[in-house]
């Protein structure tokens, strides 16, 4: 029987409707961009559809092998673990065959859609302040992986080097070090007249609308700086174009990730306890539950944010993705290995106040 090839694209999910028309937006961009393939999208947890509807209409229509590309930008917990374990489990029910392929990543077209957004926020403001005299603030999502943290770093590094900023630091909305408010009462210090802080995020979402939120209380304390917040990555050309190209080489069996600094495959300096550890998604129990937060109209406003904060604290470390409102009991079997500097004081200890 000839081979029908398809695509899948996986994404985490979340109650903000923005964020998820978002993303339904990118796979369309993909379809058009992929005619000769059907490609379907599906999320871990709080949005549908979920990655099980996503491969089940690939296989009614008739698709034998899928490309199954995650949408993230660099691999963490989500694309080393949680991803993995439904294709794996899914391909074992029903005999599909699925091939994984590789995160985002360091590519030179992410750098230049980022690159891209930081002109558009720099036009957009105007003024007369020199790059030189400006500083680069790259907000990464924050991970309980080192690799992927230190990946949020060299896009910033690559972004100061390219176009020129006076200075750089990168932040983190969660789980590591710097957080972003602390990370940015310590930037001010520096004496550039001008912030520019970019989430290097794919779309909107809760933890982006606290990285602007949590700018604006800076920059009230502080207005002899001008604070400028630049847009996300979104549905970039040059990030469809990195998806495209992500595609192919699952095709082409080019799907190697970095393991030599991955903490499950070696003994990480500061993690060696997760050496080993099992493979497996810590998300059944959330999939495609809710409909979508209704407290804000399409644009998240961080109105959930308080009932959010005071769930992360509740199980003693700052696990936030999108709207995490669920009980991570022993009921559920949602447990996350202890990130070894949750007491760090620029970290998550520092949103108990």
């Amino acid at each position: 029987m000839a081979e029908k090839l398809g695509v899948m694209v996986c994404g985490h999910g979340s109650r903000n409707r923005k964020a998820v028309a978002e993303f339904a937006n990118l796979a369309r961009h993909l379809g058009r961009a992929l005619p000769d393939y059907p490609v379907e999208h599906g999320y871990l947890e709080f949005a549908n559809p979920v990655l099980r509807d996503g491969l089940d209409k690939l296989r009614q229509q008739g698709v034998t092998r899928v490309l199954a590309v995650p949408a993230m930008l660099f691999a963490a917990g989500h694309a080393k673990n949680d991803i993995p374990s439904v294709l794996n489990t899914y391909a074992a029910e029903t005999g599909l065959h699925i091939d994984y392929g590789k995160e985002l990543g360091i590519d030179r077209r992410m750098i230049n859609a980022a690159g891209a957004r930081l002109r558009e926020a720099l036009a957009a403001a105007g003024g007369d302040v020199p790059l030189n005299e400006t500083m680069l603030v790259v907000v990464g999502r924050g991970s309980s992986d080192p690799d992927a943290n230190s990946n949020a770093a060299k896009v910033m590094r690559m972004l100061w080097e390219g176009l020129g900023f006076g200075w750089g630091e990168t932040m983190y909305s969660g789980v590591t070090f710097p957080l972003v408010e602390p990370g940015l009462r310590h930037a001010v210090r520096l004496g550039f007249r001008r912030i520019v802080v970019f989430p290097y995020f794919l779309f909107t979402g809760v933890l982006v609308n606290r990285i602007y939120q949590q700018t604006d209380l800076v920059a009230a304390d502080h207005p002899e700086v001008e604070f400028i917040k630049a847009g996300y990555l979104n549905d970039h050309p040059d990030v469809v174009a990195t998806f495209i190209e992500r595609v192919q080489q699952t095709r082409e069996g080019d799907t190697a990730m970095n393991c030599a600094l991955c903490k499950y495959r070696a003994q990480v300096l500061g993690f060696e306890a997760d050496v080993g550890r099992a493979q497996e998604s810590h998300h059944h129990h959330v999939e495609g539950i809710g409909e979508g937060c209704t407290l804000c109209d399409g644009e998240c406003t961080g109105a959930c944010q308080k009932e959010a904060h005071e769930h992360e604290h509740s199980h003693g470390h700052h696990h936030d993705h999108d709207h995490h409102h669920h009980d991570h009991d022993q009921e559920h079997g949602h447990h996350h290995p202890p990130y070894p500097h949750a007491d760090h004081p620029l970290g998550p200890k520092s949103l108990k106040g």
